[in-house]
């Protein structure tokens, strides 16, 4: 571990928090990376007695709430910093042997670890030291839809048409286009490539990743130089993805009780190209628990679908990105911030907000977890309370002119956050407990406070979020 990092892991828990913004702002502050003098980006928590050596990397997921803060603060060369650290240690990812040689993903993570010499050296990982070996899926969309927040926040246009940036992100277009032996619109990614990074059943094409891609084809629509003819191809297949990608998952991935009807008497074994039940959906696959805990007059996008296989699993992540971006329509939108209002006690509780509803349990959690001990049935990944996702709730209740949920929200989780030492997740149906493996004084946690408390304060702010529309050449 590196020295820049462990000077700020015995920060303590604070207790009889008066002010948790100000509480919240001094850990932010204090996990601050430097390298070479300038900051540079954030570590995940500075628990000092946190059970795995890479919480004290910067993660580029965890990353983009402290960002998000910085930009509104004005204090933009944290951001870039961090970007330009980041594109250059995309090139440090080592090809497998054997191998033809690939785009590069970018990493998971980094951290700065200081020489005996008094010199300074970045340290990436890209999956190949992560638990389980997770491939990063997720890390280069958060780059670049980062990149167009950046932009927007500084009017710094002429920092995203550096051929560097040009270069970096007409290469994670390209990626995310490549060819695959696949007929849909949707981008294929195994297991633990997103937040949830371990193995939780969400091989294939799940809600969050599609809702990142879409995203990541809106920022880089937006970003490329059409004048540069190296761009004008990638341009050209990225607007018509995304046309596809949007028309493919706003039908096929929505949720509501007229759906719902229609997959329980629905017809299978059906072939050609107009019928009814292109995926082959089986009325037997609908889980007893979706048809009473769907809310009338409401939806959400499922979890994750592909041929025969319609995962109904409550995935919040991705349904409030959808919000955000714009991958689900206005009704949609309304229809799933509906969820959250509706199903309260079930997926914001006493702590804002649950990863996922409803948990695996028994042989079903054995088999498809691999009897994972740190995601037992409502804990960490599988049904957890993240405070991480607070920011996007909250943001996805204001876009869709919910300002009493909104400031209902952030009022549940500024009781709690500081005076439990700013947990990284909750346990139990309601959030009622603190992680039993939670770390503390997780940053992304009281940055997504901040952030939250920014936007209510004012609604505009969430221009920062907007993707699309190209930027004037600077």
């Amino acid at each position: 571990m590196g020295q820049n990092f462990r000077s700020h892991s015995s920060i303590s828990r604070e207790t009889g928090v008066t002010d948790p913004i100000a509480s919240a702002y001094r850990l932010l502050e204090a996990s601050l990376v430097h390298y070479h003098g300038r900051a540079v980006g954030t570590i995940a928590s500075l628990d000092a007695h946190a059970p795995a050596d890479n919480y004290s990397d910067c993660f580029i997921r965890d990353f983009v709430p402290s960002a998000l803060v910085f930009l509104l603060d004005g204090r933009p060369e944290i951001v870039r910093n961090f970007l330009g650290i980041v594109l250059r240690l995309r090139d440090q990812q080592e090809e497998m042997e054997g191998h033809r040689s690939l785009p590069k993903v970018m990493p998971a993570s980094f951290r700065v670890l200081g020489r005996e010499d008094g010199s300074e050296e970045l340290h990436a990982d890209f999956g190949d030291r992560a638990i389980g070996r997770v491939a990063p899926v997720d890390s280069m969309m958060w780059w670049l839809i980062l990149l167009r927040a950046y932009v927007r926040a500084t009017g710094d246009s002429a920092y995203a048409r550096t051929p560097e940036c040009q270069r970096g992100i007409r290469m994670i277009l390209n990626i995310c286009l490549q060819d695959r032996f696949e007929v849909f619109p949707t981008l294929l990614v195994p297991d633990g490539s997103f937040m949830i990074d371990r193995r939780m059943g969400v091989f294939g094409h799940p809600l969050e990743i599609q809702a990142l891609f879409f995203g990541s084809l809106q920022a880089g629509i937006a970003m490329l130089d059409p004048a540069d003819a190296d761009n004008q191809q990638v341009i050209r297949q990225s607007v018509k993805r995304l046309a596809q990608l949007t028309e493919y998952v706003r039908n096929y991935y929505w949720l509501d009780l007229a759906k719902l009807n229609h997959i329980h008497r629905a017809r299978t074994e059906l072939f050609g190209h107009d019928i009814e039940n292109t995926l082959n959906i089986y009325p037997e696959s609908i889980p007893d628990w979706v048809t009473d805990w769907l809310p009338e007059e409401a939806g959400y996008l499922v979890g994750n679908l592909g041929p025969g296989r319609m995962d109904f699993r409550f995935f919040s992540f991705g349904n409030l990105l959808a919000v955000l971006f714009g991958l689900a329509d206005e009704r949609q939108s309304g229809h799933i911030v509906d969820v959250f209002q509706k199903r309260w006690d079930d997926l914001v509780g006493m702590m804002p907000v649950k990863i996922c509803y409803p948990a695996m349990e028994g042989e079903e959690w054995r088999l498809l977890t691999g009897s994972d001990p740190k995601n037992i049935p409502w804990s960490y990944h599988n049904g957890g309370n993240w405070p991480a996702l607070l920011w996007a709730l909250v943001a996805a209740a204001l876009r869709t002119g919910r300002t009493d949920m909104a400031e209902r929200v952030q009022q549940v989780a500024m009781h709690r956050l500081a005076r439990d030492g700013w947990p990284e997740y909750y346990d139990g149906r309601n959030g009622r407990l603190i992680g039993r493996r939670a770390n503390y004084n997780q940053t992304w946690s009281a940055a997504a406070l901040i952030l939250a408390q920014k936007f209510i304060e004012d609604p505009g702010r969430l221009d920062l979020l907007r993707l699309e529309d190209r930027e004037e050449t600077a």
